[in-house]
């Protein structure tokens, strides 16, 4: 008996030992200073960087591969927090956030046939197109809310995503699964959009939408720098977007916001007139 418990403690004591060797000879060595980066970022491994993770983003930043502002979920605060870790000085991005560009929820836009498959925008999107009949509109089945980490979309009644600005971190990962690139990144400070995202003619775009851009112009004529039309849709051009707020009531379909009260499912969506024929 003692013999056995003698044999069984040497080996535990070997292989200890031994475990003790290894550990120390294959041990990896962590950089203090990229233990401190990690450290200070916001540990939400968005991939907004271009890593998959913080991890990976702070041995970037260590080794000098990237710069310490592209965490756009610690904004300012973290970039200067890196930055002092490093020792440099860092520009600091301009905050941005996501906007949907369409309002044409069920009750605005035609629906080609009744969707009843998975609730996965990609998915629908495979079935003869999407049921929406806008080939450029908002699926609203919520690929966008499962990518986003920081529960700032969420789908309207009417199966529209809308974005909570104050809670979207600029990350872009609602970017990376719509299958119809229904959502852009703009500059935090501009609030005035141009809400649709379809590129056919007005005459076309009356027959699916009633909130949907006509390029009518009137925006430019009322901002002539404030908007710009391209390939049958107006959009906003952000480094005139002071004067853009001056076209939103002379829209004839509605679809220019302004979404400072950060609420897109109200407002202008509500109040949209069935345009003529």
């Amino acid at each position: 008996m003692l013999t056995a418990v003698a044999c069984l403690g040497g080996i535990g004591l070997v292989a200890a030992t031994a475990l003790g060797i290894a550990a120390k000879k294959f041990a990896v060595e962590v950089d203090p200073k990229e233990a401190a980066i990690l450290a200070a970022l916001p540990g939400a491994n968005c991939g907004a960087c271009g890593e998959p993770g913080c991890s990976g983003y702070a041995r970037a930043v260590a080794e000098g591969r990237l710069a310490p502002n592209l965490c756009p979920p610690g904004g300012q605060q973290t970039a200067e927090a890196l930055a002092a870790i490093l020792g440099v000085k860092v520009r600091v991005k301009d905050p941005a956030v996501a906007v949907v560009i369409c309002q044409g929820g069920d009750e605005l836009a035609q629906q080609k046939y009744h969707y009843l498959g998975m609730a996965d925008c990609n998915a629908a999107q495979k079935l003869a197109g999407g049921p929406k009949s806008c080939p450029a509109g908002c699926l609203g089945l919520g690929s966008c809310v499962r990518a986003c980490l920081f529960a700032a979309i969420t789908i309207t009644p009417d199966h529209r995503a809308v974005i909570d600005r104050a809670k979207c971190t600029g990350c872009e990962q609602c970017l990376k699964v719509c299958p119809r690139q229904v959502i852009i990144m703009a500059p935090k400070a501009v609030t005035t959009h141009v809400l649709c995202n379809s590129h056919d003619k007005g005459a076309e775009v009356r027959k699916y939408c009633q909130i949907g851009c006509i390029a009518c112009n009137i925006c430019k004529k009322i901002s002539s720098e404030a908007y710009l039309i391209e390939n049958f849709l107006a959009r906003v051009n952000y480094a005139q977007a002071g004067q853009a707020v001056a076209a939103i009531a002379k829209c004839p379909m509605k679809c220019i916001r302004d979404l400072a009260d950060n609420n897109e499912s109200a407002g202008a969506v509500a109040e949209a007139e069935t345009p003529a024929a």
